[in-house]
């Protein structure tokens, strides 16, 4: 998925967020939960004995998938609820690929792994429209440049803002009067 642009390792906050924390399949729920609460995360992640990522449990999850069902947080093991093989990016793909496949296939997590499938960082939906508002409006500006005014001087711009202004005065005066 690698292509021109920021890779999710390039960005400052790859470095400096937490290891997400990790489970087995096997383990239970209260545990989770338990460490959910205490570092105040929304998700742990499920590895498999070689650390490879198997599955997500979100706090949706344990609502869902537990407590609408009347299950007990001590008995149930994380692989009875958890998302099973969640989308896992590569930490050198593209910021922007995985901000548009999370938007259009509505999910909210983002486990990211490293060259040997080791879970690095998870990044939240809302940390990509975060970390890349400013890369957004540059290339929509970019873009702008580059489309609407191909073709136009920076005098033929000036004269047409100045005539968009004068249309807008004189509707509002005569709208005043």
């Amino acid at each position: 998925m690698e292509r021109s642009g920021t890779r999710l390792i390039d960005r400052p906050e790859f470095k400096t967020k937490p290891r997400p924390v990790t489970f087995l399949a096997k383990d239970k729920v209260s545990d989770a939960v338990k460490v959910m609460s205490e570092k105040n995360y929304g998700s742990v992640i499920i590895v498999d004995k070689l650390d490879k990522v198997i599955g997500v449990v979100t706090e949706r999850d344990i609502v869902k998938k537990l407590v609408d069902r009347g299950l007990s947080s001590k008995n149930t093991k994380l692989e009875q609820i958890m998302t099973k093989n969640p989308r896992v990016a590569n930490e050198n793909d593209n910021v922007l690929d995985w901000l548009r496949i999370m938007s259009n296939d509505r999910f909210r997590r983002l486990p990211v792994v490293d060259k040997n499938n080791k879970i690095k960082v998870i990044f939240t939906q809302g940390d990509f429209v975060s970390y890349t508002w400013p890369d957004l409006i540059y290339q929509a500006s970019q873009m702008a440049k580059s489309t609407f005014m191909k073709g136009f001087s920076i005098n033929s711009l000036l004269i047409f803002m100045l005539i968009y202004a004068i249309a807008v005065f004189a509707t509002i005066r005569a709208f005043i009067n």
